[in-house]
């Protein structure tokens, strides 16, 4: 312990002797500690925590499985028979999405709530900050409407005043009694379920005939928790066998449908129609990237040690000749390293404190369990460790070149050191550059991706159009009529609006935003006996100007036009895909289509384009890929109370009036003062939102590639300089001989060059066995592609002969007397 306390604190007192080469290599380390820090941060909070909830393996989230989808929207009437039939779960809870507006409390807003069955918040043992949660009795037809509201809220509207409980809240015209406070610290999320919930009420109370219906899902997921014991192999067999009893008493809605089940974490972190898809592969691809930063510190580290070493050779001899044993000096060497390691690994912290804020802010929202990404014990513990294999990787070398010193040769030497020695330099300068071109080539391979989604025909010309919601705390109108002549007036009064030069109500799908399956069979071919049969489609409810907002290009026939209404025969446009995969090459103009859910038949008027519904990336596989347009008008008087609070708009507005929502407001309050319009936004951001997570990725790979780019310019301008310096007399006998300058910046450079052509070499070699990591995330391009190998190549010579051009040119300026002078 004596000799380690003294190696210590020499290795601090020749660290202060030599404060910028400490400050540098301290430096270096952080950011490569720092860069590592953060996103391992990321990584532990996405991934490796459990679920914040007790027991969090025994929860599952279950999906309706059908023909079409392996994660379907569950019936209400099958997620009840769920309930009574299995034996695996404990409980099972069900949620899903529906947004009411607030009054009688300032101004009309927009409230984001879940409707729960009241078992959810017992699943998950959430236990509210004040009250209770929902009974039995309040989830169901005819319960008392009540209500949870989250903690944010409780804040904001009742200033957390603890008698909250009893008081009443006006959602959507009914006065909701509020019974508990939902805690802030809860956070679940699913595609069907955000995290900022601000109202939850009982899922059991909505009386609407189609959640009724077992034939639809009105997307509606659920969660249970597995009894202790039972393996979800045994959930999943358990399932079936509900399922199947179900498919036996409901043939036509039940047949080859099914349960999925997913384990919670797993579903959270791996949901492929989540913004970001499937996580991991993401997170891991930026754990390499930041992992190769932190290796291109630690060798620009190594680098300058072996300098530094070189210049110490006389030391480390006469502390040999002295009686140092070859363990200790190397032992010496390791400890300077490791205390560079832990000061880099201080200030690293630093820096992930400041880049995970950093990068939390910068995440789209959609990034799961984001509220879970801290500096925790096992973030600093990983900071602890990686340091210290820092120190071990980058002191390794220079200990090892410091223990191989020829005691004779090195005195003889008389300080000059071994001045024609820098093989191991230059390997390392080579690695620097081969891992500074792989994280290159990945963020080249971002940046080519996202210009190849930008060169996407969406189907649709997204310029200047608006989209935004209109919701309505009553009723639009208390018959169908009435609601039939409410969208009219609302159409015609903001087509009236200066600046809107086109304009249409629209509900079920919106491309790239919201989908709405529905079943259909053509007429004159055999009814399916069941829905597994039925052919699909995505539904557009629409007004007659909406393929002029949307300037979806028209192929044949005609649009629908203010003549189709509800008195007369229901008509649908569809889309080429939908011509395509139902009808093959017959002409389907004048065909009929039999809608079940609506329960209609339609005649075929025209053929519209394909509207990429999923996104840019979308591919003809997707499981619903057909399309049809139903006039708004048109829609089954049923039906119609499904819409009566409000639906969405699109208007073509001139450029300069492209986010002006203020005259629009103006106008949909003097139709109705009541109405909230909320979450406006342009189609291109709705299309730049769909590109969140391949623009974030192709950032972070930008930031850590033009971080290790500058790391590896200083790494090789360091050596050049080193290695130049240590040839000043050799430069000058040349120059005395004859050479010219040019002849000295010629040599100086190419020997920069080998290496960095080395560096380059391997590093593309590596590339092309490494980057097929990344295809999940490209599009359009090869993880091979030889436009962005070649280019970054040819880039990073550049940069490295740019920065050993000062060396070089230093070097081609020397003094022929002063070179043979040197030393």
């Amino acid at each position: 312990m004596e000799t380690l306390l003294q190696d210590f604190r020499y290795g601090v007192r020749m660290l202060r002797k030599s404060p910028g080469f400490t400050l540098v290599a301290v430096i270096t380390l952080a950011l490569g500690i720092g860069a590592n820090t953060a996103i391992f941060s990321v990584v532990n909070g996405v991934l490796l925590n459990p679920l914040p909830y007790p027991q969090p393996e025994q929860l599952v989230a279950l999906y309706h499985k059908t023909v079409q989808f392996a994660e379907a929207s569950i019936p209400y009437p099958d997620f009840l028979d769920w309930q009574r039939e299995n034996r695996s779960f404990s409980a099972l809870a069900a949620y899903r999405h529906e947004d009411f507006n607030l009054t009688g409390m300032g101004e009309p807003e927009r409230l984001k709530t879940e409707m729960v069955s009241a078992t959810f918040f017992p699943v998950l043992a959430v236990k509210p900050v004040v009250g209770r949660t929902f009974t039995e009795s309040e989830d169901q037809l005819g319960g008392p409407p009540v209500a949870l509201i989250s903690e944010a809220l409780w804040r904001r509207k009742f200033d957390s005043s603890r008698d909250v409980v009893g008081k009443s809240l006006d959602l959507n015209d009914t006065l909701y009694t509020i019974v508990g406070v939902v805690p802030a610290s809860f956070h679940y999320r699913n595609v069907n379920f955000s995290e900022d919930r601000d109202v939850y009420v009982p899922l059991g109370q909505w009386n609407d005939p189609l959640f009724r219906d077992r034939h639809t899902g009105m997307g509606m997921d659920a969660v249970g928790r597995l009894k202790p014991g039972v393996t979800i192999a045994q959930a999943k067999a358990d399932m079936n066998a509900v399922a199947s009893h179900l498919a036996q008493i409901y043939p036509e809605s039940n047949k080859n449908s099914g349960v999925t089940l997913v384990p919670l974490k797993e579903n959270m972190v791996g949901d492929k129609d989540s913004l970001f898809g499937d996580i991991r592969p993401f997170l891991l691809v930026l754990l390499a990237a930041v992992g190769f930063v932190l290796l291109i510190a630690c060798a620009n580290v190594a680098n300058l040690l072996l300098a530094r070493s070189t210049a110490r050779m006389r030391e480390f001899a006469l502390r040999t000749a002295l009686g140092a044993s070859g363990t200790r000096i190397v032992r010496q060497v390791l400890t300077e390293s490791l205390l560079l390691a832990l000061g880099g690994g201080v200030l690293g912290v630093v820096c992930a404190a400041w880049g995970t804020q950093t990068a939390i802010k910068a995440l789209p929202d959609a990034l799961p369990r984001a509220e879970e990404i801290h500096l925790n014990g096992p973030v600093l513990l990983f900071t602890v460790v990686v340091s210290l294999l820092a120190g071990i990787l980058f002191g390794f070398i220079p200990a090892l070149k410091t223990s191989q010193t020829n005691l004779q040769e090195t005195l003889k030497e008389g300080g000059r050191g071994a001045s024609g020695r820098h093989g191991g330099q230059g390997t390392i300068v080579a690695v620097e550059m081969g891992l500074a071109l792989l994280l290159l080539a990945g963020a080249g391979l971002m940046i080519r991706s996202l210009g190849k989604l930008w060169d996407v025909n969406p189907g649709f010309d997204a310029r200047n159009v608006l989209t935004f919601e209109l919701m309505a705390s009553k009723p639009l109108g208390t018959t169908p009529a009435g609601i039939r002549s409410a969208f009219r007036q609302l159409h015609d009064t903001m087509a009236s609006v200066p600046g809107i030069q086109s304009v249409s109500l629209r509900s079920g799908s919106s491309p790239m935003w919201n989908d709405s399956e529905v079943p259909l069979w053509l007429e004159g071919e055999p009814k399916p006996s069941s829905q597994s049969g039925m052919k699909y489609s995505l539904l557009y409810l629409v007004q007659p100007d909406y393929l002029k907002v949307m300037r979806i290009p028209l192929e044949r026939g005609r649009f629908l036009s203010e003549a189709d209404n509800e008195s007369t025969s229901p008509v649908i446009v569809i889309d080429d895909e939908f011509a395509r995969r139902f009808f093959g090459n017959r002409d389907p103009i004048g065909a009929r289509v039999h809608l079940t859910i609506l329960n209609i038949t339609a005649e075929i008027v025209g053929i519209v384009g394909h509207v990429k519904q999923w996104g840019l990336t979308e591919d003809a596989n997707s499981p619903v890929h057909a399309q049809f347009y139903l006039p708004l008008s048109q829609v089954p008087d049923r039906d119609l109370s499904l819409l009566a609070h409000g639906l969405e708009a699109v208007a073509q507005t001139r450029p300069e009036n492209a986010r002006d929502m203020r005259p629009i407001i103006a106008a949909v309050h003097s139709v109705n003062r009541d109405m909230v319009v909320d979450r406006p936004m342009t189609m291109v951001e709705v299309i730049a939102e769909s590109l969140a997570a391949t623009r974030f990725a192709m950032t972070l790979l930008g930031v850590f590639a033009g971080l290790a780019t500058v790391l590896a310019s200083v790494g090789i301008y360091g050596v050049i300089s080193y290695i130049a310096g240590q040839r000043t007399h050799e430069i000058g006998i040349r120059m005395a001989l004859g050479a010219r300058q040019v002849d000295v910046l010629y040599m100086v450079l190419s020997q920069a060059g080998r290496m960095a052509l080395v560096g380059v070499g391997s590093g593309v070699m590596a590339g092309f066995g490494l980057m097929h990591l990344m295809s999940s995330l490209l599009f359009g391009v090869s993880s091979h592609d030889p436009i962005t190998f070649s280019g970054v190549a040819l880039l990073l010579i550049l940069v490295a002969l740019a920065a050993c051009y000062v060396p070089a040119r230093r070097a081609a300026k020397v003094d022929p007397m002063v070179a043979l002078r040197y030393e």
